[in-house]
């Protein structure tokens, strides 16, 4: 009972403290331009390689549900799929951190 009293204290006498966190802003560092042009190509590039392999998946499908192993294919599609979201997601978050 104590401890949560005291607990209690320190958390609004830390909370009443007139905090001034400085929040600058972020700057690309100078000769840096080269390395965010070499992460655009990145990114297209391994786009165009999960929408190729989507391709080649849904052929295979294709040409293999005739024989009845049409269904195998669906985990290659859901890996391309999940490559997508994760290079999107990267692109998302460098996007975010670069400014």
């Amino acid at each position: 009972m104590v401890f949560a009293h005291a607990t209690q204290a320190v958390t609004e006498v830390v909370l009443s403290l007139p905090f001034d966190l400085p929040d600058p802003d972020p700057v690309q560092p100078p000769g840096t331009e080269g390395f965010t042009s070499i992460m655009g190509w990145a990114k297209w590039i391994a786009l165009a390689v999960c929408i190729l392999g989507l391709f080649a998946a849904g052929a295979l499908m294709a040409i293999q549900s005739r024989r009845g192993e049409g269904g195998e294919h669906v985990g290659k599609i859901g890996m391309a799929l999940g490559g997508t979201i994760v290079i999107s997601a990267a692109a998302s978050l460098v996007g975010f951190l670069v400014g």
